[in-house]
Order: C-alpha cells, then sequence, then structure tokens
C-alpha cells in the first residue's frame, strides 16, 4: 500500500491528466499534432508531468 501512494501522482498523471487533456481537445475541436490521437497526445504531457511530480514531490 506505501508503494502505491508513493506513485500516485504518476497515475493521476495518466489516469486524470491525460484524458482530461484528450477530452479538452475533442471538445474544443483542436487536432493533435504529428497524427497523434488526443489520448496519445495526453499521455505525452501527463505521463512524464506524472513522472516529474513523482519524483520531485510536488507538481509546480
Amino acid at each position: 500500500m506505501q508503494t502505491l501512494f508513493k506513485i500516485m501522482p504518476f497515475l493521476f498523471g495518466i489516469g486524470f491528466i491525460a484524458p482530461l487533456i484528450a477530452q479538452t481537445m475533442t471538445y474544443w475541436g483542436w487536432e493533435p499534432p504529428l497524427g497523434l490521437s488526443p489520448i496519445g497526445l495526453g499521455l505525452l504531457i501527463g505521463g512524464p508531468w506524472g513522472l516529474y511530480a513523482t519524483l520531485r514531490g510536488r507538481w509546480v
């Protein structure tokens, strides 16, 4: 259980931030660059951001 809490920011990044980015892009009709899907771009942003938060201990 302790390990789960340590990686929670990473899980939040891929489980919440990534779908939120994808839904926002779809809602506003924005096309992701380089032929990516909206969720693919969301994962490319949310994954590293969550990993950064996990390693540093904060989001900013």
